[in-house]
């Protein structure tokens, strides 16, 4: 073999390593990107219910969560999910969030409005010594999630 001939396999192989290597770059930067920042976050919190907790109705809707849309448009939260860290999960229906507003989930049973909406529960939910409250869209993903005490 001469050294011409040497030389070009040794060129191809080379060429063929850079292509092999810049095709699995590209996968690589494409899932890179960032997630946008969503505009739907948590408000305040009572995770501890005034009073005494004698799971009336008053006791158990005095228990909630604020979720705000920060955004200039209207946010569809339709599918979306409200957990604790025991997985007793809320499913927001036919939900659309407009702009700078909020919504109220509480624990308790009631009649759902544009600002108030109820998971329809009997016992408590949120923990008053330590929980996280996390909430996801659609399709599974966090959007976001506050904690409080001991965790």
């Amino acid at each position: 073999m001469s050294s011409r001939s040497i030389t070009r396999i040794a060129a191809l192989g080379l060429a063929a390593a850079g292509l092999a290597t810049a095709a699995a770059a590209v996968p690589a930067s494409a899932a890179a990107k960032p997630i946008p920042r969503s505009p739907i976050v948590f408000g305040a919190i009572q995770y501890d219910s005034p009073g005494k907790d004698d799971r009336s109705q008053r006791s158990l809707n005095n228990e909630w969560v604020t979720v705000t849309n920060t955004s200039r448009g209207t946010v569809n939260l339709k599918g979306w999910t409200l957990a604790d860290r025991s997985h007793h999960t809320y499913t927001f229906h036919n939900l659309r969030l407009a702009a700078h507003q909020s919504v109220r989930v509480h624990t308790g049973i009631g009649r759902d409005t544009g600002r108030d909406v109820y998971q329809d529960r009997r016992d408590y939910v949120w923990n008053n010594s330590g929980d996280t409250a996390t909430l996801r869209d659609n399709r599974g993903h966090i959007i976001t999630a506050k904690s409080w005490g001991r965790h």
